[in-house]
Order: structure tokens, then sequence, then C-alpha cells
């Protein structure tokens, strides 16, 4: 399922020079180009304890190569996560101590 990322998860990517020095003359050959991207934020913690979150949408993400998911929580917060092996929209995971192990479901070390 296609979709836009949520504007208040995506923000601004510093481009890089693409082989020119600071004053814009190309010292690099053959670096440059390369089709616009938006950096979305991943949440790599998973700090939501025992609240239950719905996976509603799987994108693409450029900036890693891989799948992530928008998760809307039950308190109303969304966020991205990568994307777990098997899970489809529609599902539920859970971030906490006591929490079942299945896929997507996060628990401390």
């Amino acid at each position: 399922m296609k979709s836009n990322p949520r504007n208040n998860l995506i923000c601004g990517q510093h481009h890089c020079g693409k082989g020119r020095n600071a004053r814009g003359i190309i010292t690099a050959r053959h670096r440059g180009g390369g089709h616009k991207r938006l950096y979305r934020k991943i949440d790599f913690r998973r700090n939501e304890k025992d609240i239950s979150g719905r996976i509603v949408t799987i994108e693409y993400d450029p900036n890693r190569n891989a799948y992530i998911c928008l998760i809307h929580y039950g308190d109303g917060e969304k966020r991205y996560i990568l994307h777990p092996r098997g899970a489809i929209i529609g599902d539920t995971i859970i971030s906490g101590t006591e929490v079942p192990i299945s896929m997507g479901n996060a628990l401390p070390l």
C-alpha cells in the first residue's frame, strides 16, 4: 500500500556537497544527482510501555533501503518503526516487560 509520509514524522535532510567544494565547483567528478528523499524519523527506543499499537501503513524508506511501518498507538500517538518480517496492516504490536514474545513486540534486554 503506497502512501505519503506523515508531516510531523519527517524532517528536512542536509544534502552533502555532491562532489562540490565550498565555492560550488565540481571537484569529484561523476557524483551528485539522485532522487529527492525525505528523512523519516524512526522510533528505535519503543518506550511506549504496555500500550498497544496498530500497523496502519507499510512504506518504503529510501534512506535505509528498508520498509517501515506507521503505528497508531492507543493514546493517539503515531510513530514509525522498522517493518517486522511477516507483519501486515492491521496487526497489533506492544512494547513492555510482560508482553508475549511474538513478531513485532519489543521487550527490554
